[in-house]
C-alpha cells in the first residue's frame, strides 16, 4: 500500500463521518428534539393539571371549589360557564 492509497483512505473516511454527523445532526435538530420537547411539555401539563386539580379537591368547601376554577378559567383566557359550572377555552385565532 502507498502513501496516496492512505491518503485516499483516510480522506473516504474523514468524508463519511462528516456527512454522517451531518445527517444524523439535521434529523436531530429538524424532527427527534421538537418531538422530545414537545412531548415533555405535554407530560409536565399533565402533571401540574394533576396537581392543581388535587389542591382544589383538597380545599374546604364548593364555594372555594368554584372561586379558584372560575379564577383558573380567567387567566387561561376562557370563560366561565355558570349555568354549567365548567371553562369554555378560548379557540385560538387562524391564519385563514
Amino acid at each position: 500500500m502507498s502513501v496516496g492509497d492512505i491518503l485516499k483512505i483516510g480522506t473516504g473516511a474523514v468524508c463519511g463521518a462528516l456527512l454522517t454527523f451531518a445527517i444524523y445532526g439535521t434529523l436531530n435538530a429538524m424532527v427527534w428534539l421538537p418531538a422530545a420537547e414537545r412531548h415533555g411539555r405535554e407530560l409536565e401539563a399533565a402533571d401540574l393539571t394533576a396537581a392543581t386539580n388535587k389542591a382544589i379537591g383538597e380545599l374546604s368547601n364548593a364555594a372555594d371549589q368554584a372561586r379558584v376554577r372560575r379564577r383558573l378559567c380567567s387567566e387561561r383566557g376562557g370563560m366561565y360557564d355558570f349555568a354549567k359550572s365548567e371553562c369554555v377555552e378560548a379557540k385560538p385565532v387562524g391564519n385563514d
